[in-house]
């Protein structure tokens, strides 16, 4: 399985239909792009932990887009209903960080020294 993993913040002075236009851009590419498997979203929690203090960039937001493999997600990345997504995206957003992962089990692991 591949994830395709943002961590987003969007602009505080984003217009009420700027944040609609994104959000139905967001849903026209999850129903329309065949090769997603499942989505996440999910709000940032703090809640005093030491790690919440590094000096990191922060988000206030996931999203974790799930594909059966990594050419799910370059397809994915090439539709046309991402296109429009990805120009919402950039003017949504005040900040965000974008990465790809292959996910397994827990043998993964043993990968952190290679």
């Amino acid at each position: 399985m591949v994830s395709h993993v943002v961590l987003m913040t969007p602009r505080r002075d984003l217009s009420p239909g700027d944040r609609a236009a994104f959000l139905d851009s967001f849903r026209r590419a999850l129903r329309d792009i065949p090769s997603v498997r499942g989505v996440r979203i999910g709000r940032r929690v703090t809640h005093g932990a030491q790690y919440e203090q590094l000096p990191l960039p922060s988000a206030d937001f996931i999203v974790s887009i799930d594909f059966d493999d990594l050419a799910g997600l370059q397809a994915y990345l090439r539709h046309p209903a991402h296109d429009e997504l990805g120009a919402r995206f950039y003017e949504s957003l005040s900040s965000a960080l974008v990465y790809d992962f292959e996910l397994g089990g827990i043998e993964w692991l043993e990968q952190l020294t290679t």
